[in-house]
Formats: structure tokens, sequence, C-alpha cells
């Protein structure tokens, strides 16, 4: 497998390069992607958007220490009209600029794009989900590069739900939350100590990475206008500076939707300042809505949380009405569905929080069950050889974890519902198609060797939820769902059978 190359946007460039402090992430990235070999590059493109910069003396110390980068040249002749038809509208200099650094990428010239600018995120995502998962934020690259080269020394994030009152106030997590919110420290002792308000913590290597703090609220006594009688409201949804990207907000968003569901709330919202991009978009991916302004100037995303069962809607992909919807999935007339066997080595790798899990909801939080779930975000990639092909975003996955040592042992364990799907004809390609949804360390997937021949199906789809008791295969056979035995490869299952697994799901919500 050859080296892999990390481009890097000229944020990133800047954030590593300017005369502030270092952000510790950005530190990282540095230090693991030499520590490992890892190219990183700038692109002739980024280049010239330095040259843009108006500040003489800015532009002359940047374009100095853009040299020490090796550099990515533009293709000849590649004209904007190109770009604008595959990538989305130019509009500006900087969108030709951020289209060609994802040409680079569709080129598979760089394996991953780094960037902080929200907006490529969002044009990357546009294109394919494919594109979307290799263009990475700064913390969600040192994630990606300590879980491909350094999977035994990796312990995954773990949620833990505490009082507020053990938090010690001065964990560096509040420093920003002080910045924004000059009376925290009052409200904090006031709102949250004094009332032993429940929070959920994740635990990154030893070190609290994200912090939500919970609130019951009922109408007459909320900011929410969403109708509903039972509403959660999220008070503080923070992740430290050094872990932000993607993964562990969407962690913590996942750990609220699911708890949300369950506990049978109407709304469930919180609120942000405009400049928190990244958390807005991440929100606005999952279904939140603004609604409306504070007088202070926050913005208010809220949504809601229905227990019908959500049927297709014509003309509109499954998918999408189910990320909107997420946690629930769209079920009824039209919706494919597949039984997926999975060994149990590779279950493990997908879904970590079921390795020492006991019987219990995954809805439940640790306090009530006395246990800590590792991290594992919504988002996720299975890799397989299977023959069969799965078209329509929005089917269901349904995960058949094979005779295993642990528990449970042949059964039906895991709902996921499906993005898209691609085949990877290369090692090189695999680390790129697999994105940053990867789970596997870099020996796995070079183990996996594929090639022309025989190329590895990568299957992107969102992770719904986990079922219990998961499904037994003594329960599937009787039911008619499997015959005498088990399927070895991917199986589509017939609309009796889809509506037999569904009978055993509950979720929060009618399926």
């Amino acid at each position: 497998m050859s080296v892999p190359k990390y481009l890097i946007d000229t944020n990133v460039f800047i954030g590593l390069e300017d005369h502030a402090e270092v952000s510790p992430n950005f530190v990282s990235l540095l230090q693991l992607t030499a520590r490992f070999g890892v190219g990183v590059y700038v692109h002739a493109a980024a280049i010239d958007d330095i040259k843009r910069d108006r500040n003489d003396d800015r532009r002359r110390v940047s374009l100095s220490k853009i040299q020490k980068f090796p550099v990515i040249e533009k293709v000849i002749g590649l004209e904007e009209a190109a770009l604008a038809t595959r990538f989305g509208p130019l509009r500006k200099p900087n969108d030709v600029v951020d289209a060609t650094l994802l040409h680079a990428l569709d080129l598979g010239v760089a394996d991953f794009l780094v960037t902080e600018d929200q907006g490529l995120h969002e044009r990357a995502r546009r294109v394919s989900a494919t594109l979307g998962d290799r263009v990475l934020y700064v913390a969600d690259a040192v994630s990606l590069l300590r879980t491909t080269y350094e999977p035994i020394k990796v312990s995954l994030p773990a949620i833990k739900e505490i009082d507020a009152h053990t938090i010690p106030m001065s964990d560096p997590i509040f420093a920003s939350l002080r910045a924004d919110y000059p009376p925290f420290d009052d409200w904090w002792r006031e709102k949250c100590v004094k009332a032993m308000r429940k929070c959920w913590v994740v635990i990154d290597e030893g070190t609290l990475a994200g912090l939500i703090v919970r609130k019951d609220e009922r109408p007459g006594d909320t900011d929410a206008i969403l109708p509903g009688d039972k509403i959660l409201k999220v008070c503080t949804f923070k992740v430290r500076p050094e872990s932000r990207g993607v993964k562990l907000g969407e962690l913590l968003l996942k750990q609220v939707l699911w708890y949300a569901q369950s506990n049978r709330h109407d709304v469930v919202y919180l609120t942000t300042f405009p400049g928190q991009a990244t958390l807005i978009d991440l929100l606005e991916y999952y279904g939140f809505i603004h609604t409306h302004d504070n007088p202070n100037g926050e913005r208010v995303y809220e949504k809601a949380l229905l227990r019908e069962r959500l049927l297709p809607e014509p003309g509109k992909s499954l998918f999408d009405l189910a990320r909107r919807n997420y946690p629930r999935f769209a079920t009824g007339n039209g919706v494919s569905a597949y039984a997926i066997p999975i060994q149990e080595g590779y279950h493990e790798i997908l879904f970590p929080e079921l390795v020492t899990r006991r019987q219990y909801s995954l809805f439940q939080s640790p306090a009530e069950t006395g246990m800590q779930t590792p991290g594992n975000t919504i988002r996720k990639v299975y890799l397989c050889r299977a023959q069969q092909q799965i078209s329509q975003p929005g089917a269901l996955l349904f995960f058949y974890k094979g005779k295993s040592v642990g528990t449970p042992s042949q059964a039906i364990t895991t709902v996921g519902i499906f993005e898209e799907m691609a085949l990877a004809r290369s090692p090189e390609e695999l680390r790129r198609i697999a994105g940053g949804r990867s789970v596997y360390s870099d020996s796995q997937l070079t183990q996996m060797a594929p090639s022309g021949s025989r190329p590895v199906k990568v299957i992107n789809f969102l992770l719904a939820g986990h079922i219990a008791p998961a499904v037994s295969l003594t329960t599937l056979q009787n039911e008619n769902v499997f015959a005498d035995h088990p399927p070895q490869s991917i199986k589509h299952l017939e609309p009796a059978q889809l509506r037999s697994v569904l009978s055993h799901i509950d979720f929060g919500f009618s399926v």
C-alpha cells in the first residue's frame, strides 16, 4: 500500500503556521503524519488563495512558510465550468479553490482533505457520501490516523452519565464556556451544581472531551415553540476545542436523540450562537430546524420526535427522510431490507458498544445500567465481498452476528439505514473510499487485498439502533426469516420476513 496523502486547506496551514498559539489537535496532526510517514501536501490553488491576501506582510510570510510542504499542482486546462458541473456553483474565487481541492480528491491524487471550512464539507457531502467522508476536520483527521495506525493503543471515547457537581470547576472544558457567557460560573453553581443536574460526558483518553447538560421542560416554561408536552432541553453541548470535529459531536447527539426518543419526549432543542458552524451543520443534517432567535442573539434549534410509523414520501429519498427524522426510519411498501451476516471479530470492530453489553435497552443511560458505553458514531462503513447489490438509499440493513464466543451469538443485533455503496479495487482505493468512517486499521485494510478481480464492497450506512434482546437464529428460523441455515452472504428480505424482524424492535417509535 502506497503512502497516503493528506491535503491541507489554507485554514489548516494558517492554523499551523501563524503567530498565535497552535491548537493541540493541529500539533497532533503533524506529529502523527510524521510518525507514520503520511504525506502532508498543499495545493497550488491554495497558494493562489494566499496570493490574494491584501495584507502584504502576512502574504509574504505565508508564502515563505508554505514552501516547506510539497505541492499538488493544478490539472492543465481544468475549466471552472467543469468544476461547477461536478461540485456546484462557483460564485467566488474561494469557491473555485474549494472545488479544485475536491477535484484532487476525485482524481485520487490525495486520499483525504483536511479543512475547518464548513462550507467545503457541505459541498463535498452534496456530491456524494463517499467524497464527504474524505473531507475531515482536524480533530477527525487525528482520530482517523490514530485508529488506522494505533489500533491497540487507542481507547474509544466513552459516554458516562454523572451529576454536574462531580465535575471540577477547574476543568479546561469550561474555559471557552466562560468566554462565551461571562455569568457561566454563577449559572453552573445555581442551576446545575445545586440541582445535581444530570450530565453526559465523553471521556477520551482519560480526558473530559465533551459535555452535555440536559433539563426536562414543560409548555409555558421553555424556549421551544414546537408543540409538545414533554420537552428535553440541551442546556450545554460542548466539545473541547482540541477534540472538536464531527465524531465526538455526533456521538453526543446520538446519545441525546436515542435517549429522548425512547423516553417519549416530544421535542428536543438547544440554543447556539451563529458562529458554532460545525454544531449547526450537525444539527441541521439530523433534522433540527432553526425556529427563532433569542433576544441575546442565540439561535434556537428544535427537533420534533414523533412516535408514529414513518412512511415513504412519493418522489423523496428514503435516506434523506430517515436522516431528517433520525433515529426513526421508514418502513412500509417500497422499502427494501437486507440481512447482513457478520463475523464476531468484525462485529466487535463495527459495534464496539455491544462487546461488553448486558441485556438492556441501548437507550438506557450508563447510570441506569451501571455500565459505560464505548464511543460509537452514527455514520458507519461496512466492508465485505458479497455479490448482492443494494441500490436503494434508505433501505434497512439487519446485521446478523454469526456463531460467537461472546453473547449474543447467532442473532440479528443491529439495524442500519443504507446510504450508498462503492467498490474498492486496490488497497489505496479502499483506504480512500472507507474514508473518515473507517474503524479498521491500515493492516486490516491491507489484508483484505482488494483487486480488480476481487473488489471489496464499501457500504455506508447510519446506525439506527441495537435490538434488545437480539433476535435469535431459532426465532428467525421459526418465523421463516431464514431457512435451515443462516445466510452466508447478504440476503434480501421479503416483505413478510421484514415485518417479522420489525415485530421484535422497540426503539420508542412504531415500525
